[in-house]
């Protein structure tokens, strides 16, 4: 998936308060458009002066009844696809309302709108289709890319290609060099439109691409990987604060080797070289066990360049991964395999025995695929461990009676803040120290009592202030290190940073009407 982030200079400093907004749109079609219908809450005097009186059953709402009624009728679905094509139909129709019961029940509907949810949502993308959103371009586009995003206001999933309703090309996917060119091609095609003020986010690449076009592209682009890996470390980071035990003094078992634990673990490492550890020392401590074992040197099966920075001599006689964490006695596992259950209950076992507070984070999507479940990593280390995940699970009761809430390594922490920054600094190329301080950033956020609960990330409910107090430190780091396009540079950096924030309350979207006070139109006499 590719997706945009974009703003401009010119920031309205006057938007929470100046709150009309003018359009040439009237009638029907401003109501078709999700950016300027307000539904019901049209007053009567906008219905009247754009063309939309009788259109509208004879009623005036405000936005309160509107969530109101849209909530009440979530609360009444069970299906999360069917509460997730709901949500969507209210995006594609009144866009301000949307964000406005997002933002009510953020906890509840992140899980709806994002993992997991969504990805059950890509794979039956055909057979819930209402309207098309964003931009398509396929490889038969190749040579056009540049007229196609002038219009703008594929899969080897063999279940899928025999679907009669799926909405891609029926074809296996392209590995020629056809590929690459149209990735270049749309790269030089988005700069070329929209200037270098554009921001890309590369997304859901497989391995065998996704570090080659990092190597490539990394200059210009963020990635997916590095805001996984950015919230993979910020819990890493919030476990050291538990345990107060330096990020230096752990040891690191990873199960998967590819995209996202390399990811990981290059940004644990600078940020074990940030307290005075040599790359060399740090990488020592972090160790990868795949599909045909643990990386090491005298193994047969071959590995990727990209993990050579990570293959050691080999520990001992290694055959499993509970071999490995028995072998290595890791701090922390992390589990990145895409494979659900593998953190087997011999192995969250060795974990409680090895270590007194030990960490677990099975981040792998969706629920299914989840290396391990909560209740499971709490009940067998006594609810000792320091648990994450990458989908969301429920708080576990312990027969103590306490109760442990699991932290979410949610991307979603990281992505709206760096972007925010990124995009308001005006810089050219995001370094991998902009993930290392957005994950330093999230952490300062947990607060005490949120670790005493087993939370290593502050509640979603929270996530609009903690992506603000994000973007507002990751500015001043950036224009502290004269990574920053933007000037002037703006004085104080919060203000600057909240001024931008985005109002879900509707605009008016009458013309701006006025006297003249004191003007005559009659001619003078005498």
């Amino acid at each position: 998936m590719l997706s945009r982030l974009r703003t401009s200079w010119s920031l309205r400093t006057c938007l929470s308060v100046c709150r009309r907004a003018h359009t040439k749109e009237k009638g029907k079609p401003l109501m078709l458009n999700p950016r300027t219908n307000k539904g019901m809450a049209f007053t009567l005097q906008e219905r009247q002066i754009l063309g939309i009186h009788g259109l509208l059953p004879p009623k005036v709402e405000t936005q309160d009844t509107q969530a109101m009624r849209f909530q009440n009728n979530l609360k009444k679905m069970t299906d999360p696809l069917e509460k997730y094509i709901y949500l969507m139909g209210i995006q594609e129709r009144n866009e301000r309302l949307f964000y406005r019961v997002l933002m009510e029940d953020i906890e509840e509907l992140m899980p709806i709108v994002y993992t997991p949810t969504v990805g059950l949502a890509c794979t039956q993308y055909g057979h819930i289709f209402r309207r098309p959103k964003g931009l398509f371009i396929s490889i038969r586009d190749r040579g056009h890319v540049r007229s196609i995003l002038d219009n703008w206001p594929e899969t080897n999933v063999s279940t899928l290609l025999r679907d009669p309703l799926y909405m891609g090309l029926y074809q296996q996917r392209d590995r020629s060099q056809a590929y690459d060119d149209l990735i270049d091609e749309f790269m030089e095609a988005v700069v070329d439109k929209y200037g270098q003020d554009t921001l890309i986010q590369f997304e859901d690449f497989g391995n065998h691409n996704a570090f080659r076009f990092m190597r490539k592209y990394s200059p210009h682009n963020t990635y997916n990987t590095l805001c996984t890996a950015s919230v993979a470390l910020a819990g890493l980071l919030a476990a050291q604060r538990a345990i107060g035990k330096p990020i230096t003094e752990h040891r690191v078992l990873f199960l998967g080797a590819g995209e996202a634990a390399l990811g990981i673990a290059n940004l644990i490492v600078m940020a074990m070289m940030e307290t005075g550890m040599t790359q060399a020392e740090a990488r020592k401590k972090i160790w990868m066990f795949d599909k045909d074992g643990l990386l090491v040197k005298s193994r047969k099966q071959k590995m990727d360049a990209n993990q050579d920075a990570f293959i050691h001599d080999s520990p001992g006689d290694v055959h499993s991964f509970l071999d490995a964490v028995e072998t290595i006695k890791p701090t922390a596992i992390i589990g990145v395999s895409g494979a659900g259950r593998l953190f087997t209950h011999n192995v969250i076992k060795a974990m409680g025995e090895l270590n007194e507070r030990p960490i677990i984070f099975a981040l792998s999507n969706p629920t299914n695929k989840a290396e391990c479940t909560a209740e499971d990593a709490y009940k067998l280390t006594d609810g000792r461990c320091l648990f994450a995940s990458g989908s969301p699970f429920a708080p576990v009761t312990l027969s103590d009676g306490r109760v442990l809430t699991p932290g979410q390594g949610n991307n979603a922490y990281i992505f709206p803040g760096v972007a925010l920054a990124v995009m308001l600094s005006g810089v050219r190329h995001i370094s991998d120290t902009v993930f290392l301080e957005a994950a330093k950033t999230l952490v300062e956020q947990l607060t005490d009592q949120e670790l005493a609960e087993g939370r290593l990330y502050p509640p979603l409910s929270n996530i609009r202030e903690v992506s603000l107090q994000m973007a507002v430190k990751v500015v001043e780091y950036v224009y502290a290190k004269g990574m920053a396009f933007r000037y002037p540079e703006p004085l104080d950096k919060n203000a600057f940073v909240r001024a931008t924030v985005w109002d879900t309350s509707y605009d008016s979207l009458l013309p701006d009407m006025f006297d003249w006070p004191g003007v005559s139109f009659s001619p003078r006499t005498g």
